[in-house]
């Protein structure tokens, strides 16, 4: 079974100046945008239909889309496939204390350590607040994009 390290490699081969795929060494972070967006809809669309054999094919084409991203990334010098899940854990390990207690993605914590919904929605907001607060200060850069798309409680994600 392949793994996420040959995707990474096939994903250096369709780009490779030299032996590359012609289509896919034209394309650059805007021209691909489109893609995104249409196997986001269709992942969404798999779910509502609980369609789970073509959920799993259209999962792949949305994560071959944040591979396509990162690949681009690097070769621009912006960033990584590696250091955005880098970035990625420690937010998430940051945003789930009552997970990782300690802060450290491998410490394990007790069972009396468990939360309830209540207190992990208030720690998560929480957690927010103080991420917008350092984003507002300067410490963290943000953009708002015009594509932010309305979730079923009008609340906007983006």
């Amino acid at each position: 079974m392949y793994q996420l390290t040959d995707l990474l490699y096939l994903m250096q081969r369709l780009r490779n100046p030299d032996t590359g795929c012609p289509w896919d060494l034209k394309q650059d972070f805007a021209s691909i945008l489109p893609h995104t967006l249409e196997e986001a809809y269709e992942v969404a669309d798999a779910i509502e239909r609980e369609d789970w054999p073509h959920l799993e094919e259209e999962l792949g084409d949305l994560m071959f889309q944040v591979i396509f991203y990162g690949q681009l990334g690097e070769e621009a010098g912006h960033f990584s496939v590696a250091s955005v899940i880098d970035k990625l854990v420690i937010k998430l390990v940051r945003r789930h204390p009552h997970v990782f207690p300690s802060g450290d993605l491998r410490a394990e914590r007790s069972p009396e350590d468990m939360l309830d919904d209540a207190k992990i929605s208030a720690n998560w907001n929480a957690i927010k607040e103080e991420e917008k607060r350092l984003a507002n200060s300067g410490d963290v850069k943000k953009g708002s994009s015009h594509l932010s798309v309305e979730n079923e409680n009008g609340s906007k994600t983006g």
